[in-house]
């Protein structure tokens, strides 16, 4: 069982639902994980920026941030994590890359989650493996590879 906590801080036009964000989290557990929690805080660009540079020290927002739970050993908790999603970068990003926008949503929700479970795209092994992970998740829900040039139908 997934449970989610969404919190809504930034609001934009055809924001998923809370069902497509749950949907988009299963997709990616497949199975995998049975309980687990996990919070998704949907912000502006102010936010986004502050955390960005406060944790990644990097000026300005960014489309997702990960912050996967960080226990002593031995303590065990279904707390998978949080994710920090920006919409207006979302929708922004969307828009430039020629993506449908609750396409790009999905990819931003599967990307961080893999992040959550270990997944990085330090080093160019990890982001092929990474990557091909994100393509078969995005699959699974008739996504297109988010790497190839997209075209809005």
């Amino acid at each position: 069982m997934i449970e989610l906590e969404l919190q809504r801080l930034s609001r934009v036009d055809d924001e998923p639902t809370a069902a497509q964000f749950e949907l988009w989290v299963e997709t990616v557990l497949d199975d995998q994980v049975s309980d687990i929690e996990l919070v998704i805080r949907i912000v502006d660009e102010p936010e986004s920026a502050a955390l960005n540079e406060q944790y990644r020290h990097k000026v300005g927002p960014t489309n997702v941030l990960s912050f996967p739970v960080e226990l002593p050993e031995g303590v065990e908790t279904p707390l998978l994590g949080d994710l920090v999603i920006c919409a207006p970068v979302v929708v922004r990003e969307a828009q430039e890359q020629n993506k449908l926008v609750q396409d790009h949503w999905a990819h931003l929700v599967i990307h961080g989650v893999l992040h959550l479970l270990g997944f990085d795209h330090i080093e160019d092994q990890q982001a092929e493996q990474m990557e091909a992970e994100e393509i078969f998740v995005l699959k699974k829900l008739s996504i297109n590879n988010p790497y190839q040039e997209a075209v809005n139908s």
